[in-house]
């Protein structure tokens, strides 16, 4: 019996070791393919970024779930990342509800608050422009409403699985979403297959669409409406 225990315990902490290696890689994988993907968009250049973020926003109004949306939660584009705030200032001019997100210090969770205007945003830690935190204009995820998210990504892929930055605060929010979640990603910057790639967890929740400059991707199970434009 201790002979027993023992080479089951032998045997636990090679499977706990094999499996640390392996994070160990997929972590270093994805750590080099960040590094990869932020220099393919500094390489782009920002007059190729802006043209090919015109195409992307177009994509994105042309969609029914985005003309069908009551409620728009959206990242504000920070940096070299997909441009949003023509998408915002069109979801405004269509009486939609507006929420950005606000990452809660010391967790992975965020809070949507609504904005009227991008006046009396603060920086975060990260740089990222943030609303400033109240009771009488946080959006709540569970409210019954058509609602709509746009989620940034270093990459996606046709299945609609992403690579972030590692803050996991997407992570953590797609499982809660009850809405339509679209993934905004240059054609640079499609993957072909992350989760073949080794790169998405068990826990990963793949966004339903994924808009390119190019192309609209219908991911897993998700139904389309009615759409116009150029969308499989």
């Amino acid at each position: 019996m201790l002979f027993a225990r023992y080479c089951w315990g032998s045997r636990f902490v090679v499977k706990h070791k094999e499996r640390g290696t392996d994070d160990k890689r997929i972590a270093e994988h994805k750590n080099a393919l960040r590094r990869s993907l932020l220099a393919r968009r500094r390489e782009l250049g920002a007059c190729n970024r802006a043209a090919v973020d015109a195409a992307i926003e177009a994509n994105v109004l042309a969609l029914a779930e985005f003309a069908d949306a009551e409620v728009l939660l959206t990242y504000l584009d920070f940096g070299p990342e997909v441009r949003t705030h023509g998408i915002i200032q069109a979801a405004w001019a269509a009486s939609k509800v507006v929420a950005l997100p606000y990452c809660v210090p010391g967790t992975r969770d965020m809070r949507w608050y609504r904005i009227t205007s991008f006046d009396g945003l603060v920086r975060s830690e990260y740089g990222v422009e943030e609303p400033v935190p109240c009771v009488e204009r946080e959006q709540r995820l569970n409210e019954n409403q058509h609602m709509l998210a746009l989620v940034p990504g270093l990459s996606f892929d046709p299945n609609g699985y992403r690579l972030g930055y590692g803050g996991g605060y997407y992570d953590t929010f797609l499982p809660r979403f009850g809405g339509v979640s679209i993934g905004l990603c240059r054609g640079s910057s499609l993957s072909e297959d992350l989760r073949g790639e080794g790169l998405v967890d068990e826990h990963d929740v793949p966004v339903q669409l994924v808009v390119t400059d190019a192309e609209c991707y219908t991911c897993g199970c998700h139904e389309r409406p009615c759409v116009d434009g150029n969308c499989s």
